[in-house]
Formats: structure tokens, sequence, C-alpha cells
């Protein structure tokens, strides 16, 4: 679990997600491909491409034919719930107070956010001779800079029986308090946002880089607490993120423990972007991005002009994205014959709207890789009165006429700043997904 807790303390950010998983597979021999360049794909070896810097696909070509063989997908996405940084994003208050102007990306648990230490990271944009290709580098403060003070009970005596918060209003960050001079420096400088990534970035790089010199930046609010485990006996842990990090990073386990293994056909990790907001981007699952992928495999394998449908009728994915677990304070939210429980097993997602890609085809082959694994498996079905949501799966699928079928590990507080998960969910999902990657 050490590979885990440090993988995900450092993937504070969908950037930072990415540009970890590009460095651990270009150490592990995979090379890395630009969309820009024409393919040249070797039988058996491996590659990864990255898009927008926040959505990776690693693939191991597979021995054989493409439309013979077909593609093994695992999907999952990097992004998760936070609250991003405005532009212009300092309010300067009584006393020298500074707060940030923060907008709230995906659907988070909000009153979670209060009172926790809080960092900054992200991506930044610096000037370049080149007009269209802004310098972009990525950062991490790695420290505490913010707080979500919460309003003291005795301003609002009713907190306790429900609280409707503001984003605007009620979730600043306060970053501290400056003198007069301070301050009036900072807006000399582009702000205090500015000047702090300026100063942290001069001391990363060795370069004297000004704030000025940021011309734009996409940058999040993280929870500074450390990935760990949680109760008795070590069988549960707690991070930030664990929705959908941990599944990405169960995906990239398996994908390194196979990738030297010769396969007939080719596996694929596809690491989506901007799944909490819908996928509508040029690097989430609803773009023609893995689409776009599969058909310059096939052109680089030089296969027959069909190959490309001819594989899809032979692909299945593992679309993962965590699951509900069952919560012992709240049986009644829960379906009473399909909830699953901590550590018992990859979960199945099945939904009769088809909000899930999970079909009986699906839950067979999955359920059968369970079996090879020796692992257990389980189903969550929502209560039938609670409407469900959608994940990659069903969305990708618009995209690609494939089989598969969506799972996750069981986890609670999902969304939360804090989420918690079984560590045997995450040891047997690894299973699983190497037999796929193996079969």
């Amino acid at each position: 679990m050490s590979r885990l807790f440090d993988w995900m303390d450092r993937s504070t950010c969908n950037f930072l997600a990415v540009d970890l998983m590009a460095d651990i597979l270009a150490g592990s021999g995979f090379r890395r491909l630009s969309e820009a360049d024409i393919w040249k794909i070797e039988r058996g070896g491996k590659y990864f491409v990255t898009k927008n810097g926040s959505a990776l696909f690693a693939f191991v070509a597979g021995t054989e034919s493409l439309a013979d063989h077909g593609v093994r997908i695992i999907s999952a996405h990097s992004d998760s719930p936070c609250f991003k940084l405005k532009p212009n994003c300092e309010i300067y208050g009584d006393g020298g107070m500074v707060s940030l102007n923060v907008e709230k990306y995906g659907g988070g648990i909000l009153y979670t956010w209060f009172d926790r230490p809080l960092s900054i990271s992200g991506r930044v944009m610096m000037r370049s001779d080149d007009v269209l290709a802004p310098r972009e580098v990525t950062i991490d403060l790695r420290r505490p800079v913010a707080v979500i003070p919460h309003l003291a009970i005795h301003f609002n005596r009713a907190v306790n029986d429900g609280n409707p918060l503001s984003v605007q209003k009620d979730m600043k960050p306060v970053v501290g308090y400056f003198s007069a001079a301070e301050i009036e420096s900072y807006r000399n400088h582009g702000g205090v946002i500015r000047s702090i990534v300026a100063a942290h970035l001069s001391e990363q790089t060795g370069e004297n880089i000004a704030p000025e010199d940021i011309t734009d930046y996409e940058l999040c609010l993280y929870p500074a607490e450390k990935a760990g485990f949680v109760g008795v006996g070590e069988k549960l842990f707690q991070s930030a993120r664990i929705d959908d990090l941990s599944m990405a990073f169960a995906g990239l386990e398996a994908m390194l423990a196979e990738c030297d293994i010769p396969c007939e056909a080719t596996r694929v990790l596809a690491v989506f972007d901007n799944e909490e907001t819908g996928s509508g981007t040029k690097q989430g699952a609803h773009s023609p991005v893995l689409r776009h992928i599969m058909e310059r495999l096939c052109i680089a394998f030089g296969e027959e002009p069909q190959a490309f449908y001819r594989a899809l009728s032979r692909s299945f994915m593992i679309s993962a994205d965590d699951a509900h677990a069952w919560h012992p304070n709240y049986n009644e939210k829960y379906d009473p014959t399909n909830h699953p429980v901590m550590g018992g097993g990859p979960v199945v997602k099945i939904n009769a709207n088809c909000k899930y890609m999970t079909d009986a085809r699906g839950a067979a082959v999955f359920g059968a890789l369970c079996e090879k694994a020796g692992v257990n498996r389980q189903y969550f079905v929502n209560h039938a009165d609670v409407a469900g949501g959608s994940t990659l799966g069903n969305i990708s699928s618009a995209q690609l006429d494939i089989n598969g079928v969506d799972m996750g590990c069981a986890i609670w507080a999902m969304h939360s700043a804090r989420e918690t998960a079984a560590v045997s969910d995450h040891v047997d999902t690894v299973k699983v997904f190497r037999q796929f990657f193996k079969s």
C-alpha cells in the first residue's frame, strides 16, 4: 500500500497525476508518442501519449492483428471534485486579510472542506517565443497555504440542523493577513497567488521567474493531509481523491506487471480527464480521443481498411470508477439485495436505464475474470427510488460501440475531501486487472 499512498499524495491534481504516470511509464520502457507525429508502432512495443497534460493513454501493442484479437481497455479518470482559483482571485479585506475567489469543480461535499489545511497545485502558462505554444509548467506548493474557516456555532445556532452553503460566500479560502506595504507590492505584481507561485517556480527551476512571466493558470486547492490507514487492523485507508485515482493506479500497476509478457491482443490503459463534469472535453471520455488512437494503431500496423471495425467487435472495456459502499448508518439508502460492502471485492455497477455500460454479457465476462483471479465479485444497483449517476463506460460507448463493464471499489463518502476504502478491495482489483491483461 505504500506505493498507492505515495501515488495519492503526489497526484494532487489531474496534471500531476498524468505527469507522475508518464514518468513511471517512461522509466519502465514505454516510449512517449506525440499526436503531431507519424506513429511507427512495433508488435509488442510499449507506448503512451498524453492529451492536454491531463489525460494519458498507455498501450502495449499486441503480437497479432487488432482485427483478429481486438483491444483490452481499462479506463479511469484523473480528476476529482475540488475548488479552482478564478483569474484575479484575490479578495482584499479588513486588517489586510486576503481571501481567494474560487469556483467549484465537480460535485464535492462542500462542508468536508472546512477547517482543513489546503495547498495549491496545477499548471501555469508562461511566455514563449511561439504565441501558439506557451511554456507550460506543473506546480505543487506542497505546503498548507490556505484554509476555509467555518463560521462559529455562536453565530449560527442551527448549523447542525442543516446548513445551506454558497460557494461564492461560504467557501472562500483565506491565505492570511498582510501589511499595507505587502498588499501594495502584491497588487503591483499580479497578486498574491502569482507572486507565491513565481517564487516557488524560481526555487523549483533555478530560474528567476517574475510574477509577470505567468500569463495564465489552472490552479486548484487540495487537502494537505496524507493518505494512510484508519480503523483497527489497517483494513481501511483514507485519502483525498480515492475516486478515481485509486482505479487509475490499479490499472497502471496491472499494466506494468504484465507489459513484458507477450499477448496477442493490444492492451490499453486510458485515463481520461473531466469525468466529474460530464466528460465533454477534448480529453474526456465523450471525445473521440480513444477512437483516434485505435484508428492510428490500425494504420500503423498496416491493417486492411475494415480492421478498426472488426477490432471493435473483439474488444472489451473495463470502465473503472469507484462505487458506493454500504453505510451502516444509512441502510435505508441502499438497495436491499445489491449493496456492496467494504472488503467484499470489486463491484459491478448495473443500472436499468443504461447509466452504466454493464449488460449481462459484460457482467459475465467480469465475473469470469474475478473467478479466474480468485477474487470475490459484488454488485451495486441503486435503490429503486434513488436516481444514479453515470460514468466513463456508457459515455465512451457513444464513441466506441464496444462491449464492456462498469465497475469499481466500494468506498465511503464519495466526493468528500477525504474518502475511505478497503485495502483488500484495492489489492483484489489489481489482481483482476492483471488477469484481464494476460487472458
